[in-house]
């Protein structure tokens, strides 16, 4: 089991993210949506709360945090807007991860320090424009050159590639291989030359966070950025495959923020909003959604953290952590859409908060593995324990 944070000194953390989500980001929110962008002054405060560096070891600068902490920790950050956490997100969970979980010493070291410190942002470049569920069908190749590496292809949709200072790239090292066993991973310095990095994209929901492609065109790097050494080659899918699956929990867990977040709000306009001369809260159909909110809540609640448990005890948790991305990410688009039918026709004005919350939930269905993916993790896993 990770040790973690002192439980004292997490408590403490833990106050510190739940004041500073709701007296500090959530005022800053509609600004958030109108620039789409996190003012400067807030990532200086997430610096200065060490939040950049939240999982990364304490022995390289960062907090060191263990799963079930960082479970009550991104839910109580997620109380606010999605868009505040994505610009630590990569940080914590899948930008860095790789190299926290396969790194050699010297990669750490060289990465680790100013990843935790914030001033340098980690990207996971792994979702292509051909390849996305399908991540074992990447084109991206890395072809030999004496003792380095030529990396040619276009990943799509990458979290903070914009501000990213460092890339973690899956690119396919041997031709000859088929699916997930032929792929590298590699740390790629974001200003090695050949990197093109295209304008943010226009998205639905979740204003302020930035998703780009990144073009690769004969960038050049050493064996030695392959993760854990020359000798991982060919070994980057099983890293990915480990980061994503702590990276689902991640997931989960600001679902269960955010859907906290809708409940309170759906609670407070039933107890506000009058129909037929009483709060509409004393309504029973109205009641019955709010109940089934709850519900919902406490579900995607209770199995994250005995997820985060799991993982934490036994060092992968590939089965619970599917379940827990597909239940609380699928609740918390329940409880989205029936807090808005709680509003009725203010529901849909982008006046009440809830309209913006509505978007932005939408996106966690579909990143770090769709649904449809879970479901078909969760099959499959079930099926082979029954078959032995």
């Amino acid at each position: 089991m990770a040790a973690g944070v002192d439980s004292d000194v997490f408590e403490q953390l833990l106050v510190a993210v739940d004041r500073f989500a709701r007296e500090r980001l959530i005022p800053a929110e509609k600004r958030v949506e109108e620039e789409d962008d996190i003012p400067e002054d807030i990532v200086s405060e997430m610096k200065d709360m060490g939040l950049f560096g939240l999982s990364t070891p304490e022995e390289y600068g960062g907090i060191g945090i263990n799963v079930p902490q960082e479970a009550r920790l991104i839910e109580a950050l997620c109380y606010a807007s999605l868009s505040f956490r994505s610009r630590i997100g990569t940080n914590v969970g899948i930008g860095s991860q790789g190299i926290v979980m396969d790194g050699t010493p010297e990669q750490k070291q060289s990465w680790l320090p100013a990843v935790a410190s914030g001033d340098v942002i980690a990207s996971f470049a792994l979702t292509e424009p051909d390849n996305g569920s399908d991540a074992a069908g990447i084109r991206t190749a890395a072809r030999r050159d004496g003792s380095d590496f030529v990396i040619n292809g276009t990943k799509r949709y990458i979290t903070n590639a914009v501000r990213a200072g460092v890339f973690t790239v899956f690119a396919r090292t041997d031709p000859d291989k088929p699916g997930a066993d032929g792929v590298s991973a590699f740390i790629v310095p974001a200003d090695t030359p050949g990197i093109t990095v295209a304008k943010p994209d226009k998205k639905l929901g979740q204003k302020g966070t930035k998703t780009s492609d990144v073009i690769f065109e004969d960038v050049r790097v050493p064996e030695t950025a392959i993760i854990g050494g020359p000798d991982r080659i060919n070994q980057g899918f099983r890293t990915a495959m480990k980061v994503l699956d702590r990276g689902r929990i991640h997931v989960g867990t600001m679902a269960v923020g955010q859907g906290q977040r809708m409940l309170d709000i759906a609670t407070d306009y039933a107890l506000e909003r009058k129909q037929f001369g009483k709060p509409i809260g004393e309504h029973q159909l109205v009641q019955g959604l709010l109940a089934d909110c709850q519900a919902d809540l406490q579900a995607a609640r209770a199995l994250v953290r005995a997820t985060a448990d799991t993982f934490d005890r036994e060092g992968k948790a590939i089965l619970e952590a599917s379940c827990t991305k597909y239940f609380c990410t699928e609740a918390a688009g329940r409880i989205a859409d029936r807090a808005l039918q709680i509003h009725g026709g203010a529901g849909y004005m982008a006046e009440y908060d809830i309209e913006r919350l509505y978007r932005d939930i939408r996106l966690l269905r579909i990143y770090e593995g769709t649904s449809q993916i879970q479901q078909l993790v969760i099959a499959r896993r079930t099926l082979a324990d029954r078959m032995g």
